[in-house]
């Protein structure tokens, strides 16, 4: 099945055919109204670089019209093996249809409503016949039916016609579309985006990320560069300045060999000054009492980390490089 864009919005063409694997671009007036197009040949020229294959409007009151308007545009730049004319259906459309196709020149019979209209489309030798069904199910339409039916017809009868699923309105047209068994569609580049979003693709992905970030990364390479380090003779008043300086919750204390003797949180500080008043800020951080830290070695792989998280439930580990501290671990940088 062919996948289009259906779009006249040049920024999210130029970006949707960067994917690679699209097959062509739908566009039409209204689309080109609707983005306060007034040049409307140079528009056409400019998208006809960039897609693999071109649908456009050829408009004309008369099969003349639409056939002289088709050259007109072929005349100006386009190139025929790489556009495909957009032709409403009608009597005068399908005879347009079979001047241009007698020429080898690429048709698409659209704005399609009923299988007899198709039918006619696929006699006259159209490459593509559009139903459009979001407009049909807004008329109260049973729209697949019809889609069906000319795809059945198209299969029965051998022509040499492929059927578009046009006027998608949501990712649920994409899945009829497909079990149809339609040979083309052309989606809005909202949708296009949602096709391959699911939460759970996304939560498997994540996880992904996350288990081979665990067996992969240093914990040097995840960590913070900032250490944040004060010496035990510093007052709980600098201490907090210092905290509050480095951006952490939490501030190493070294003694005079540069070696760490605790950590102390935020929540050390809510604990002694609920026990002990304001006068506990011109303590030194000699003066209180710490558990050992858990720490890891810089070159240790964040899966040890992580053990040690979930071990002892902390939030922080102590960052050593051959027992010295130098920086922390959050359990966020994981």
């Amino acid at each position: 099945m062919e996948l289009y864009l259906d779009s006249a919005d040049y920024q999210e063409i130029e970006k949707a055919f960067q994917l690679g694997f699209l097959d062509g671009l739908t566009t039409t007036p209204t689309f080109m109204h609707r983005h306060g197009v007034t040049d409307v040949d140079s528009l056409i020229l400019k998208l006809a670089e960039i897609v693999p294959v071109l649908q456009v409007e050829a408009l004309g009151r008369t099969a003349e019209e639409i056939y002289k308007e088709a050259h007109r545009q072929i005349d100006m730049g386009l190139d025929p093996k790489r556009s495909v004319f957009k032709i409403p259906i009608s009597l005068e459309g399908v005879k347009a249809c079979k001047m241009l196709r007698n020429e080898d020149i690429m048709v698409n019979v659209h704005l399609v409503y009923t299988l007899q209209q198709a039918y006619m489309a696929m006699h006259a030798g159209a490459n593509y016949v559009c139903p459009l069904v979001g407009r049909l199910q807004d008329q109260g339409h049973d729209a697949l039916a019809l889609v069906e039916q000319c795809v059945d017809a198209v299969n029965y009868y051998g022509y040499d016609t492929k059927i578009m699923f046009s006027s998608v309105r949501n990712i649920e047209h994409v899945r009829n579309a497909i079990n149809i068994g339609v040979h083309n569609i052309t989606v809005p580049y909202k949708i296009l985006r949602q096709m391959s979003e699911n939460n759970f693709t996304k939560l498997g992905t994540e996880q992904f990320y996350e288990h081979t970030r665990l067996m992969t990364v240093k914990v040097k390479e995840a960590m913070n560069k900032i250490n944040p380090v004060v010496s035990a003779d510093t007052t709980l008043q600098d201490a907090i300045i210092s905290m509050s300086e480095y951006g952490f919750g939490c501030i190493i204390i070294t003694n005079g060999s540069d070696e760490a003797i605790g950590v102390f949180t935020d929540g050390d500080l809510r604990r002694v000054i609920q026990k002990e008043g304001r006068d506990v800020l011109t303590k030194k951080m000699a003066e209180f009492n710490y558990n050992k830290p858990i720490s890891i070695e810089s070159d240790e792989l964040l899966f040890k980390a992580n053990e040690l998280f979930k071990q002892y439930k902390i939030d922080n580990l102590l960052v050593t490089e051959q027992g010295k501290p130098i920086g922390l671990l959050d359990i966020q940088d994981i």
